[in-house]
């Protein structure tokens, strides 16, 4: 088929005709028409100058197309459209080698996600009598089409988009992927990913979302572009009802009552003030030890803690977090676990008992979790268990300092960095300060962390005493002194020796004293 425009396209009910009809769709039909360069009638100049800010409409095609929408506001149908006009209407046969394929991307935050634009994508290609005859095949993740062009659906995951020639890339909802892994938004690294896969076909990278927090690519693209005039990038911001009319008022009113700042993000398209990030994930990888998967346990290490995430095996990981305090009030993370459901938690908190031992660890401490289960369950084992007097937020606000000066020591473990680097600051409704993972991710992890650590450091702040104690040259194993402690009273052997932080004592038997 010969190329053509894509406002020929929308126009002809034999190509898009049928994509997005009606009066309703007319601000997104001039605003297609725009990302590609094609002259606006006077008409559509004043819808576009709606949603671009101060700026002229480009006059040839943008290599960087974003639009943040408001819900509701039909960005996967436009997505749609848009995708088919450029996998079966732009020719690619200067750029492709014979047997090569180019590939239109559709990334969403997960398969499914993206499978949605694919949907729209079948209807449009099967109502189309000319361009359902450049269909080759159909699977569950791809259209192959007769042109050398695959439509290939893809979740937000950098790992699986190298490798292609990409003759565009649609990357929905933005805002809102998340790393499977390490639960926090991977966009970064995914458009790292793709941008050099468009260099052969100098295709287009579109962004549609709704907005979300002041960060990330989507904030930065339109921070640094919106009503600038770069030829190469477009920036539009609309409200729902801009890009379409028929969703009722009334409906907005009503999510303005319930939660204004909510409603003013999913509907009006502003970006949320009452959410920020909680902490740079730079910060985060400064406190890790790289290559440090576990740190076995020590006999000079006077005690360690431990903080616990229960879950009831279904939905949430169970998580564990051991530390220690050292001299000058640092933390050092010693060892983490987590079980990802399903499980059953009775044989996690068995797994767990038996770490807890080998750290000489009697006491645990977690959150109120399912009332009276962990306790029970954690005490048959001979565990204790203690509910934290801080709640998670409270718990995240204590450990802010320690990662921001370096006096916590994180393994190297990527799914508890990216849990703490995803942490989330926002103003409640009633105007509280809360911490907390953002909508689809999870923090058992970094509670944890934050937990233990805040266990370590309060004891070692506390103490603050010499700690002086005899060791047992044969097992290793360390008898701690206690304050008002006699050294007579630990029958101590003539050759065992006792550390007196920082230094090594030995113990004198004809004194009956430390040396």
């Amino acid at each position: 088929m010969k190329p053509v425009s894509l406002r020929r396209a929308l126009e002809d009910p034999r190509l898009l005709g049928g994509a997005l009809p009606g009066p309703s769709w007319a601000t997104w039909h001039a605003l297609l028409i725009a990302s590609r360069g094609e002259p606006l009638t006077e008409a559509e100049r004043e819808l576009v100058a709606a949603v671009i800010g101060d700026r002229e409409p480009p006059s040839a095609p943008v290599r960087e197309f974003e639009t943040v929408a408001g819900r509701r506001s039909g960005k996967d149908a436009a997505a749609a459209a848009l995708a088919v006009y450029l996998a079966t209407l732009v020719d690619y046969s200067d750029v492709l080698r014979p047997g090569e394929r180019g590939v239109v991307l559709l990334i969403g935050a997960d398969t499914q996600q993206a499978k949605v634009t694919k949907g729209y994508i079948e209807g449009i290609l099967e109502q189309s009598p000319m361009l359902r005859e450049m269909v080759e095949s159909i699977t569950q993740d791809e259209i192959v089409l007769r042109n050398q062009i695959t439509i290939s659906v893809r979740s937000a995951n950098y790992r699986r988009l190298r490798g292609v020639t990409a003759v565009a890339v649609i990357a929905s909802e933005v805002a809102f992927w998340i790393d499977a892994e390490t639960s926090a938004n991977p966009a970064d690294e995914i458009l790292a990913a793709v941008r050099p896969a468009l260099l052969t076909a100098r295709g287009p990278l579109v962004m549609i979302s709704s907005p979300y927090s002041r960060s990330g690519p989507l904030f930065e693209v339109w921070r640094d572009f919106y009503g600038k005039d770069d030829p190469e990038v477009l920036v539009a911001r609309a409200p729902t009802r801009l890009l379409n009319p028929t969703i009722p008022q009334d409906e907005i009113d009503r999510a303005m009552k319930r939660d204004s700042a909510s409603a003013r993000s999913e509907f009006l398209a502003e970006w949320r003030d009452d959410v920020a990030a909680f902490i740079n994930r730079a910060a985060v990888e400064a406190c890790v030890d790289s290559s440090v998967l576990e740190r076995q346990p020590h006999a000079y290490v006077r005690r360690y803690f431990a903080f616990v995430d229960p879950s009831g095996g279904s939905t949430d990981s169970f998580t564990m977090a051991i530390a220690h305090g050292e001299e000058g009030g640092r933390v050092v993370i010693d060892c983490l676990r987590e079980v990802r459901p399903p499980f059953n938690p009775e044989a996690v908190v068995e797994e767990f008992c038996e770490t807890l031992r080998r750290y000489r660890i009697t006491q645990v401490t977690g959150d109120r979790y399912a009332g009276e289960w962990p306790r029970s369950a954690f005490r048959k084992r001979g565990v204790s268990y203690e509910c934290s007097e801080l709640d998670a937020s409270a718990l995240y606000r204590e450990v802010l300092p320690r990662l921001n000066t370096k006096t916590i020591a994180l393994l190297d473990h990527p799914r508890a960095i990216g849990q703490l680097a995803a942490l989330e600051r926002r103003v409640t409704r009633s105007g509280k300060d809360s911490i907390g993972h953002s909508h689809g991710a999870h923090d058992d992890l970094a509670n944890v962390i934050a937990g233990v650590a805040w266990l370590a450091g309060d004891a070692s702040k506390r103490r603050g005493e010499v700690r002086l104690g005899v060791v047992n040259p044969y097992s290793g194993e360390i008898t701690w002194l206690e304050n008002g402690d006699r050294p007579s009273a630990l029958k101590a052997g003539p050759h065992q020796t006792a550390k007196a932080s920082p230094f090594w004592k030995k113990w004198n038997p004809a004194r009956n004293c430390f040396e």
